[in-house]
């Protein structure tokens, strides 16, 4: 088993789990979608998703424990790039958004060969703005006063990261995770 854990396809049966994370208020208050989502919005939305080629979302599982979500969206095949997303369970080990984002970057550029990955963040989710970048994310742009969040109109920041910035960085990085993961697994 991969000591960063894996992300693999999501069952039917982690559809309410999926939801209950979802709707965690920590993971909701760094969403566009902000509102507590019923069951039947998740099914018809996942209902829709799973069927498109754009699309595709995957558990993440540590030491065997579903402890995430990982979100490839717009995956754009002629231009070879996508959008990513990610939300941890409200129990998930420490250190789970950083495994994640190491697989996720493996897989889209070495499973689907993207060329980009980039993703959207709310300005004031600043420890997400700084995961990223050190993963190697470049701020491509701010959108500002893009999206309305409880009555008050704040910026999204754009971050991208190419393949060729990733075949650098990730030497770099994985042995800092794999000892990280060790000094909290002892």
């Amino acid at each position: 088993m991969n000591a960063l854990g894996r992300i693999r396809a999501i069952s039917p049966e982690e559809l309410e789990l999926m939801l209950s994370w979802r709707n965690a208020t920590n993971v909701r208050a760094n969403m566009y979608t902000r509102h507590v989502i019923s069951l039947d919005e998740h099914l018809a939305w996942w209902a829709n998703v799973r069927e498109r080629e754009d699309v595709r979302y995957f558990m993440y599982e540590f030491q065997e424990i579903p402890s995430g979500i990982v979100g490839l969206t717009e995956i754009d095949r002629d231009s070879a790039n996508c959008c990513w997303a990610f939300y941890a369970s409200p129990d998930a080990p420490k250190g789970s958004g950083v495994r994640m984002e190491y697989l996720t970057l493996e897989y889209a550029f070495n499973d689907l060969n993207l060329v980009k990955i980039y993703c959207e963040v709310l300005a004031f989710n600043k420890s997400v703005i700084k995961l990223h970048q050190k993963f190697g994310f470049q701020v491509e742009g701010i959108f500002r006063q893009q999206h309305r969040v409880d009555g008050q109109l704040t910026d999204i920041y754009r971050l991208g990261l190419l393949s060729g910035e990733w075949a650098a960085k990730r030497e770099e990085l994985l042995p800092k995770l794999l000892h990280r993961k060790e000094a909290h697994h002892v």
